[in-house]
């Protein structure tokens, strides 16, 4: 599936687990006349968008954690790891572009679910934590390991659990 309505669809319809369905909506879209077509993604529940992001966001952030990389003398034996360690951090600040959510998406499409639910990528987790595959049991055994995990995929960990009737509402 390359085409974005061919991955959304997939998302919605083939992984999203059952008590989301409807409620969770998937957006990624590329702005024709920017720079290299950049664009932005997002995920949605209930209309609200609770994860989003876009290439100016990822660069800017991605820059400033760069140059402060370079300043506190990273780098001096690895050349690459500023570049590694701003990309890795901006990440984890929620921040990617439409780009890195095809990636995602790829990456979590042809791999098991147990593997999605240890990748490195934030995104593949968030993708795992909203499938159907992930059971009720696994689910609530996850609980521990959660809070190790990054704000911005806890929060999708918690829409899931509420939405599967396994904790209140806040």
């Amino acid at each position: 599936m390359s085409t974005w309505s061919g991955i959304r669809n997939k998302l919605e319809s083939d992984y999203l687990c059952p008590a989301l369905r409807g409620r969770i909506q998937y957006f990624a879209t590329s702005y024709w006349e920017s720079h290299d077509q950049t664009g932005r993604a997002a995920i949605r529940l209930d209309g609200v968008e609770v994860l989003r992001s876009n290439y100016y966001a990822y660069e800017q952030n991605y820059w400033n954690r760069y140059q402060a990389l370079r300043r506190e003398g990273v780098g001096e034996d690895d050349p690459k790891a500023p570049f590694r360690m701003a990309h890795e951090g901006t990440l984890n600040d929620g921040c990617f572009d439409n780009i890195f959510f095809y990636e995602a998406f790829h990456e979590f499409d042809n791999q098991s679910i147990e593997k999605s639910l240890t990748s490195e990528n934030p995104l593949v987790r968030v993708f795992a934590l909203l499938d159907r595959r992930l059971g009720k049991r696994r689910l609530l055994a996850l609980e521990e390991s959660m809070e190790q995990e990054l704000d911005w995929v806890r929060a999708f960990y918690v829409i899931r659990m509420q939405a599967e009737g396994l904790m209140e509402k806040e």
